[in-house]
């Protein structure tokens, strides 16, 4: 809103020029984003508990101290995330640019459900909220709906290749473009999928899953700046994707969210941010993989997602096929929690994985 309303005055006024950069509009809906959470948490929190008297149910099947300890926290707090995060988005960014409108609309369409599930969960005192197959069934057409949307944008810009946009770029190859056709549709559906669940599972631990999500949501920012600019890209030998560098601003906005929601979901957490935020977030984080087509970076740098989904697949086709766990418990964080790891050090430990998959991940964008 602020670029529509204050860069067109950049001409006649020279401070107000500031608004036709991505990099300070960036910056801006990162501190609005953090003001938000920062001014609005607290009072969130304290009325969250009113209403959640018993906080989040606990997993029985779950690590046995998380009863003792994690009872009584309440949840949702991945709508304080999810409203400082499309405010500052909304009053920052280009509102004319339609790859904001994709992210937007899979961030808010995978809230919805998240929020649904906790709110069934927090009503009925269960873990399980909403049906798996339903909630699979609504994020897949939500995924599916902003991949043909992307698709059908990347197709019809300018100084694009043709097929580009069905294709998937691979790392570290400069002109090594896999053309997938209409199966790019089932891809990519996939990978918004498949990111949004594998922070959901992620986020079993305080402060967990939160940070990752930052690291990521920088990385993204980064590399959604770099090919959305046709000279950086160039010079880079990237794929240059015309009209994605806007979603930098978004980057920012949910970098801004997630470090002024960590204030209160550091062990120990005040506030879990449930599937209304685990869901929502790695949907936006999948959704702009797919938009700057960087899906197989998405792998590495949010690669403890991964391996935190990877862990939970291979546990259950482990005991279906030959009846024996490979892990402890899964997901991956909870066999170290049984393994006698305090929750700190895994924590602490998993971030710093994070961080250095990031930064293989943003390596790909020189080693060509």
């Amino acid at each position: 809103m602020l670029y529509w309303l204050l860069a067109p005055l950049g001409e006649d006024i020279t401070l107000l020029n500031l608004f036709n950069y991505i990099t300070f509009r960036t910056g801006g809906a990162m501190m609005t984003a953090l003001a938000f959470v920062f001014i609005f948490g607290s009072p969130f929190i304290r009325w969250l508990r009113k209403k959640q008297r018993e906080g989040q149910p606990i997993r029985e099947d779950g690590p046995e101290r998380h009863i003792i300890e994690k009872a009584g926290t309440p949840t949702m707090g991945g709508f304080l995330i999810l409203t400082g995060m499309l405010l500052a988005t909304l009053l920052w960014g280009d509102l004319s640019n339609p790859y904001l409108w994709v992210v937007i609309f899979v961030t808010a369409g995978y809230g919805a459900i998240g929020f649904v599930d906790d709110y069934r969960k927090v009503t009925k005192r269960s873990s399980a909220g909403l049906p798996g197959s339903a909630k699979l069934v609504l994020q897949f057409l939500i995924a599916g709906a902003a991949v043909f949307w992307m698709t059908q944008l990347l197709s019809n810009a300018p100084d694009v290749p043709e097929g580009f946009a069905t294709s998937i770029a691979m790392p570290f190859f400069k002109d090594v473009l896999i053309p997938l056709g209409p199966l790019f549709l089932v891809f990519g559906t996939l990978v918004i999928a498949g990111a949004s669940n594998a922070v959901n599972l992620t986020d079993g631990l305080d402060g967990l899953a939160i940070v990752p999500v930052m690291i990521a949501a920088a990385s993204f920012g980064f590399i959604a700046y770099i090919v959305g600019n046709f000279v950086f890209a160039n010079y880079l030998q990237l794929n240059f994707t015309p009209g994605t560098g806007e979603l930098a601003v978004f980057c920012g906005a949910l970098l801004g969210a997630s470090l002024g929601f960590l204030w209160y979901n550091a062990p120990p957490a005040m506030v879990f941010m449930g599937d209304t935020g685990s869901l929502s977030l790695g949907g936006a984080i999948g959704t702009i993989a797919v938009a700057v087509k960087h899906e197989i970076v998405l792998a590495i740098i949010g690669g403890l997602f991964v391996l935190e989904a990877v862990s939970v697949m291979v546990q259950i086709a482990s005991f279906k096929l030959f009846g024996k766990r490979v892990f402890k418990m899964a997901p991956i964080h909870h066999h170290f929690e049984k393994m006698g790891w305090q929750e700190p050090t895994i924590v602490i430990r998993f971030w710093i994985i994070a961080v250095i998959l990031a930064l293989i991940g943003l390596s790909t964008l020189k080693l060509r």
